[in-house]
């Protein structure tokens, strides 16, 4: 069995152990209740209205949820004017700006040592990684359906609506910034000066920030939160999300600087506005 054929089989059973039915009791009272259905009934009595993790989505909502996330991200500037959520915002700010200095010298060692990552860079290729990225949230929605487990469904539609919201956000900030990715480079040149390059489409020659990043730290935050309960999700998950985004490094697609701002964005736009509650 190739290297590629094994990562496969890892996903396969992270799957199929996440969409179990041994993982998640909740679906046996909820065998009726998927989303847009007549007899949907809210789970706020079993979890809590106010938590984030269960909030309600259906396919009707969706465009709605979609247009109200994205009103509220690009009005975002608005609370920091009304001196809200500073801290994580400079946080953010300042750690990405201390990874572009960085960049130059960190990125001649991820190339001069690309041989000795082969391995790492075979199992998470650019069109792997995005089907990598798809198979959870379309397993937990075939899985849902077939157990007619609105919960699960839900979870695989809020996933969706996270991606499409860090995707937006993503490409907007490409086609502003048109950075080079380190790939671009020729051998011995400078990785300096590599904003506002000429030419560099958003949806696939900008590297900044980095969309795998992006996607999926967004998709495992809401699988993630939805399914803190058993303890060993969110590391699972978290780490898998980690190990995507750094292979964005060491394929010389992305600077450390773009997985960063990348994962940020992933997270903070799916924690704390696809996740809250409506």
């Amino acid at each position: 069995m190739s290297q590629r054929e094994r990562l496969w089989c890892v996903v396969f059973v992270f799957c199929v152990g996440v969409c179990g039915p041994s993982n998640w009791a909740c679906a046996q009272d909820n065998r009726a209740d998927l989303p847009d259905s007549p007899s949907h009934v809210s789970r706020s009595s079993r979890h809590g209205s106010d938590s984030p993790s269960d909030r309600e989505v259906s396919w009707r909502s969706l465009p709605k949820d979609f247009l109200q996330d994205q009103k509220s991200i690009w009005l975002f500037p608005t609370q920091l004017a009304k001196g809200n959520h500073w801290f994580p915002t400079l946080a953010i700010v300042g750690g990405t700006a201390g990874l572009i200095a960085a960049d130059p010298h960190a990125m001649p060692y991820f190339r001069s040592h690309t041989r000795n990552l082969d391995d790492l860079n075979d199992f998470f290729g650019a069109p792997i990684t995005t089907a990598e990225v798809v198979v959870l949230p379309v397993s937990l929605m075939v899985a849902g359906y077939a157990r007619h487990d609105s919960y699960q469904v839900g979870t695989a539609l809020l996933a969706g609506e996270a991606y499409a919201d860090s995707a937006v956000v993503d490409l907007a900030i490409k086609a502003i910034t048109r950075r080079k990715r380190p790939i671009d480079v020729p051998p011995g040149g400078s990785f300096n000066d590599t904003f506002f390059s000429g030419g560099k489409s958003p949806f696939k020659g900008s590297a900044f920030p980095s969309g795998h990043a992006a996607g999926v730290f967004a998709v495992a935050t809401v699988v993630a939160s939805r399914y803190h309960n058993h303890r060993w999700v969110p590391w699972a998950l978290y780490g898998f999300a980690t190990a995507v985004s750094f292979s964005r490094v060491t394929t010389s697609a992305h600077f450390p600087s773009d997985i960063f701002l990348g994962a940020a964005l992933g997270y903070t736009i799916t924690r704390y506005q696809v996740l809250r509650p409506r």
